[in-house]
C-alpha cells in the first residue's frame, strides 16, 4: 500500500482548520484503503495527559496516540468576546489560555449557578460570521454552529445547512441566560435586555475562537456559551459526534519516544494510566501506525501499571506483548460492549467491530491468560436496558469468559444530547418524553432511574460473580481503577431461582 504524503510546504484543503500552522505538523496523508480520512501526522511534545481533577474520573493519567478533530461547534466566537474569568474580570477570547480559571455554570435542581472552572482546551480557525444583536444593545460576532443557552435551552447561532439535519437555531424573541452578578454561587437566569432581536450573516469570513472547559460552557459577553465537547462525548456515548471525528485523525507519530522519556524522569511515581478513555488506542489506524507496540514497551519497561479500554479488535495483535508487560507490572484490558442487537449496532455505532466480533476478543484476552472487564456503556434508557437485552448480554459476556462488568447508563452532556436526541427523534420518536422526564436536570439520568437500573443489572452480575467491585484493584490508592483485575479461571454460573418479573418504572 502506497500513501501519499504531502510538502509540507504545500496547504492541504482537506486538512483540519488551522492545522496548516500546527506546530509539529509533519505530513497530511490519504490511502484508497481509508477511504475519505485524511491522517495528520504530528510531533508531540508530551504523550502523558494530566486529567483535571473536575473530571472525577478514577486516574490521573492518560495517553492518546490518536486524536479525532472536534465538532462543527468547535470554534464560535469572535476573538474579541469579552470571557468572564474567575474573579469576575473580563479577557478577550483570544488571550484566554489553558490552564484559566473561569466562569462556568452548574445545574442545582430547576436553577444554573456560576461555579469556577479551569479552560482545558483552546482552539482557532476561519468560519463565516453572524451577527448577533440583543434588546440591552449586545452585540455579539459567533459563526453560525455556536450555540447559546436560553430559556428554552441550547439553540445554534443559524440552523443547518441545506441537506444536513435540522437544529434548534435562535429566532428574534429568544431569550438568553446570562449572568446579572459575576460571583461564584450567582443564579443565571433569561432577561428581558439578552433577547434576540436579529441575527444576520455578515458575508464574510472571520478568524474564530473557542474553549474546552470542565463544565462544558463558559461566559462570553455576559451570556452562556457552549464550549467544545466533540471529543468528549466520544467516550461517554461510544458515538461518532460528526463526519469530521471520522474523516480527520491526528496521529502523534512520535508518542512512544516522548513517553519513554517522560516515564524514565526521576520525578515520575509511577501511578496508573488508562488508555481509551477519550479516543481508541486501537481504531483502524494503529494497522498503519503500530504506535500502541512503543507504547506499551515504554510503560512497562518504567514500571508503571496501565489499562487499556477499546472496542477495536486489533488489540488481539498485541496480546503477546500484554502478557510479557503483566510479568513486570499491573495490567488491566477492558473491552467496551453496549448491545448485542445486531441492527442497532448499526445504526448506533457505525464503522466499529461487531458485537460478535469483540466477544471473541474477550476470549481471546482471557485465553492469552490477561483480565479481561467488560464496560457496558452506555445503556440506553429504552432500547438497551431491558430484562431480556441485559440478561442475554451479561450472559454473552460471562460465556466469554470476562473477569468483571462495569456499566454506565447514557450520558447527555452539551454537544451529545443535541446529536442523540436528533438521532433519536429521527428513529424512535416514541422514546423523546421518556429522555425528557429522565434527563431534564441535566447530563445525567433521574437517580430514580439509576437506582431501577442498579437494581435490575445486580442480580445478573452476581449471579455470574462479575461485579467489578469483587475485583483486584490495580492501584493502591483511593482512586478506583476503571479496569479491575481478577486472574482467576472462567466462572460457571450457580443456577439461582427465577426472580418475579419486575416492571418498568419508566
Amino acid at each position: 500500500m502506497r500513501w501519499e504524503a504531502q510538502e509540507l510546504a504545500v496547504t492541504d484543503g482537506a486538512a483540519l482548520p488551522g492545522l496548516q500552522r500546527l506546530s509539529g505538523l509533519v505530513r497530511s496523508v490519504r490511502t484508497p484503503e481509508f477511504e475519505g480520512i485524511t491522517f495528520h501526522e504530528v510531533t508531540s511534545k508530551s504523550a502523558l495527559n494530566k486529567v483535571p481533577e473536575a473530571s472525577h474520573v478514577p486516574f490521573r493519567w492518560t495517553v492518546n496516540p490518536y486524536r479525532g478533530c472536534s465538532h462543527a461547534c468547535t470554534y464560535c466566537l469572535s476573538g474579541y468576546a469579552p470571557i468572564t474569568m474567575a474573579d469576575g474580570s473580563t479577557v478577550p477570547l483570544a488571550r484566554v489560555r489553558p490552564g484559566d480559571q473561569v466562569l462556568g455554570t452548574r445545574a442545582e435542581g430547576l436553577s444554573r449557578r456560576l461555579v469556577r472552572t479551569q479552560v482545558l482546551d483552546h482552539w482557532r480557525t476561519s468560519k463565516p460570521a453572524f451577527r448577533l444583536e440583543l434588546d440591552g444593545g449586545t452585540s455579539i460576532v459567533a459563526s453560525g454552529d455556536h450555540r447559546f443557552l436560553t430559556a428554552d435551552g441550547w439553540k445554534h447561532v443559524a440552523p443547518a445547512a441545506e441537506g444536513e439535519p435540522p437544529r434548534p437555531s435562535l429566532t428574534t424573541r429568544d431569550r438568553l441566560v446570562g449572568l446579572r452578578r459575576g460571583v461564584v454561587g450567582a443564579a443565571v437566569r433569561a432577561d428581558d435586555a439578552l433577547t434576540v432581536s436579529y441575527v444576520r450573516p455578515m458575508d464574510v469570513e472571520l478568524p474564530m475562537f473557542d474553549l474546552t472547559t470542565g463544565t462544558g460552557d463558559f461566559i462570553a459577553h455576559g451570556v452562556v456559551s457552549h464550549n467544545c465537547f466533540a471529543r468528549n462525548t466520544h467516550t461517554y456515548l461510544d458515538l461518532d459526534a460528526g463526519d469530521d471525528f471520522n474523516r480527520q485523525v491526528i496521529v502523534k507519530v512520535n508518542v512512544a519516544d516522548v513517553l519513554r522519556r517522560e516515564v524514565s524522569r526521576r520525578s515520575w511515581s509511577r501511578e496508573h494510566v488508562a488508555m481509551g478513555t477519550n479516543t481508541d488506542p486501537y481504531q483502524r489506524a494503529e494497522g498503519r501506525y503500530r504506535l500502541m507496540p512503543g507504547v506499551i514497551e515504554a510503560l512497562a519497561g518504567s514500571g508503571t501499571p496501565f489499562s487499556i479500554l477499546t472496542k477495536g479488535t486489533l488489540l488481539r495483535r498485541d496480546l503477546p506483548l500484554l502478557r510479557r508487560a503483566a510479568e513486570d507490572v499491573q495490567v488491566g484490558v477492558g473491552v467496551s460492549l453496549a448491545l448485542l442487537d445486531e441492527t442497532l449496532h448499526r445504526s448506533v455505532e457505525p464503522g466499529t467491530p461487531t458485537p460478535k466480533a469483540r466477544l471473541e476478543l474477550v476470549r481471546s484476552v482471557r485465553e492469552a491468560g490477561l483480565p479481561c472487564t467488560v464496560l457496558l456503556a452506555p445503556i440506553l434508557p429504552g432500547l438497551t436496558d431491558s430484562e431480556e437485552h441485559l440478561s442475554a448480554l451479561v450472559a454473552a459476556v460471562a460465556d466469554a469468559g470476562a473477569t468483571g462488568i462495569s456499566y454506565i447508563p447514557l450520558h447527555l452532556r452539551p454537544g451529545a444530547r443535541e446529536w442523540y436526541l436528533d438521532w433519536l427523534e429521527s428513529t424512535r420518536p416514541d422514546l423523546l418524553p421518556l429522555y425528557r422526564r429522565l434527563y431534564h436536570r441535566g447530563s445525567y439520568s433521574d437517580q430514580r432511574y439509576r437506582d431501577w437500573l442498579r437494581a435490575r443489572v445486580e442480580p445478573h452480575l452476581r449471579r455470574y460473580r462479575l461485579r467489578d467491585d469483587d475485583a483486584e484493584p490495580m492501584v493502591d490508592d483511593r482512586r478506583r481503577p476503571l479496569h479491575g483485575r481478577r486472574w482467576g479461571p472462567r466462572v460457571t454460573p450457580e443456577p439461582t431461582p427465577a426472580e418475579p418479573a419486575q416492571d418498568a418504572l419508566f
